[in-house]
């Protein structure tokens, strides 16, 4: 699954995300989401999220 759509977002997810720092190289993260930082429902470059260790990103895949 994507992280496009604000829908299947959740918190206490599993997810990749890629940080505002390796948007260049695609580098993934991997965390559970804590807090749901966009607002619209849907994104083209993926949801943001903030993980439970602090770190941003947009979700590009979700684990669970």
């Amino acid at each position: 699954m994507d992280g496009t759509r604000r829908s299947v977002i959740k918190a206490g997810l599993h997810v990749s995300i890629v940080l505002k720092q390796d948007q260049r190289t695609g580098k993934l993260t991997e965390g559970v989401v804590k807090d749901i930082l966009t607002n619209s429902p849907t994104h083209p470059h993926g949801i943001k999220v903030r993980l439970q260790t602090g770190e941003v990103g947009r979700v590009k895949k979700i684990l669970d």
